[in-house]
């Protein structure tokens, strides 16, 4: 889809377009876009159709980021629900869903190279803002990304890693240089409630491993934010007490105060609830936490919807439309486009060995039935998957997959994942690649 044009300029800037024209809107379609390619174009224009002439309309995306253009993706998602006004009224919205119960909350707090607790950008004024809070000015500048980190690591720019989670050898593309550029680092500090792959590799010098407790076994409870903005709290479940485990939260403020003279003074916390009363005071939207007290108790910052009768936080209360060309994913003959990231399948270490939503296996390569019989596969059959990063060995399996597309389990594909490229919007690495598929000698 190749947006909503509405200036002249830029209709003239795309030739092989086709215009729908629906009331005042028109809607302009790319008839060499992936989603053509993906999908018979009748059915892309009658998507169209129906989108111009739908009253509401509520877009929802998952998973869309893990690609080099997946931000450029969800804006224009996000700019043709603006010009159909599916923002700030009843019946419309724009809902990404995330794969972590972590990952909301988690982004609100600051926890991203490139922002500050509530999402702002690391500007003076709002260091400024912090320091006034906190007593003590954070690092001016973003810092690093993990596809960053572990570059730097592998370039033997890395004196010290700490680790929070993050099983990066599974999760990452090309596990081969992971390997590589974690054994590089001299000291490796891995903070986790399971031991993980990357926590058995030598390292430069010394590694230290230190157990975390759970969410449910966290003193005081903690909270997380859902997809729909709800932040509930989580209670301690009592009765529970493994080894030497502590408290997340605590590792990392202890680990601090006896690292830096001076800094019991500016970052202690005694429980989970002086930590909410903190995040009380520096964002203003989570108010409502320092009065979370019980399992269940729960608050939507924002109140029912966002940018409530079109009004939005931006100068003027206007929102603001950016344009993209679409991505040219057009195939050569034989070449296939691999997903392997799913919705379900989110974590690396944890998956039983058949997929009991599909019922595939590990080893499974989910394609189109008329794909594989163009190649002259059966179901079941070895073949043999091959990028330009690497090779993998697969079973077919028919799935109602869009055609041209073929997907398997992750992390067994990240050795067809070629390292080094990321989303610029997102930071994020790109999980897929063109393959070709061959019958298995």
């Amino acid at each position: 889809m190749g947006g909503v044009r509405t200036t002249p300029s830029s209709r003239r800037a795309h030739g092989g377009l086709r215009r729908i024209r629906r009331g005042g809107l028109k809607v302009w379609i790319s008839t060499t876009s992936s989603l053509v390619w993906a999908r018979p174009r009748e059915d892309v224009f009658r998507f169209a159709e129906i989108l111009a002439e739908a009253k509401r309309g509520i877009f929802v995306w998952s998973r869309t980021h893990a690609v080099r253009h997946g931000a450029q993706t969800i804006e224009a998602l996000c700019c043709l629900g603006l010009s159909r006004g599916f923002v700030g009224r009843e019946g419309t919205g724009l809902m990404p869903i995330r794969g972590h119960s972590g990952v909301q909350g988690g982004a609100e707090m600051g926890a991203y190279a490139t922002a500050l607790p509530g999402g702002v950008p690391v500007t003076s004024e709002n260091l400024d803002t912090l320091e006034s809070l906190w007593g003590f000015r954070p690092p001016v500048g973003p810092g690093m990304d993990t596809v960053a980190m572990l570059e730097a690591a592998e370039r033997g720019d890395l004196d010290l890693l700490y680790s929070i989670g993050g099983n990066f050898v599974d999760t990452l593309p090309d596990p081969a240089r992971i390997e590589r550029a974690l054994e590089r680092v001299p000291v490796r500090v891995h903070q986790d409630i399971v031991v993980t792959p990357p926590m058995l590799l030598e390292p430069a010098d010394t590694v230290y491993l230190l157990p975390a407790n759970t969410r449910y076994e966290h003193a005081g409870g903690v909270t997380e934010t859902t997809t729909e903005r709800r932040v509930v709290l989580s209670p301690h479940i009592s009765g529970h007490v493994v080894g030497e485990a502590r408290d997340e939260w605590r590792i990392v403020m202890e680990l601090v105060e006896a690292a830096k003279a001076g800094a019991r003074e500016v970052i202690h916390f005694d429980d989970t609830d002086a930590i909410r009363a903190d995040i009380a005071r520096t964002i203003p939207r989570y108010a409502p936490i320092a009065d979370l007290k019980n399992g269940g108790d729960q608050f939507q910052w924002g109140g029912e919807r966002l940018c409530e009768g079109g009004a939005f936080p931006l100068p003027g209360g206007r929102a603001r439309f950016v344009f993209a060309d679409p991505p040219d994913r057009r195939l050569a003959p034989g070449e296939f486009h691999l997903g392997t990231r799913r919705g379900k399948q989110f974590n690396s270490i944890v998956q039983a060995e058949r997929d009991a939503l599909t019922g595939a296996d590990r080893d499974h390569l989910f394609m189109h039935p008329e794909d594989a019989q163009a190649a002259g596969l059966g179901h079941g059959q070895a073949v043999r998957v091959t990028s330009a990063q690497g090779e993998a060995r697969a079973r077919v399996f028919f799935a109602p997959i869009a055609r041209g597309n073929v997907q398997m389990h992750w992390p067994e594909a990240n050795v067809l994942i070629a390292g080094g490229r990321v989303d610029p919007g997102g930071k994020v690495p790109d999980y897929n690649a063109v393959v070709r598929i061959e019958a298995a000698p």
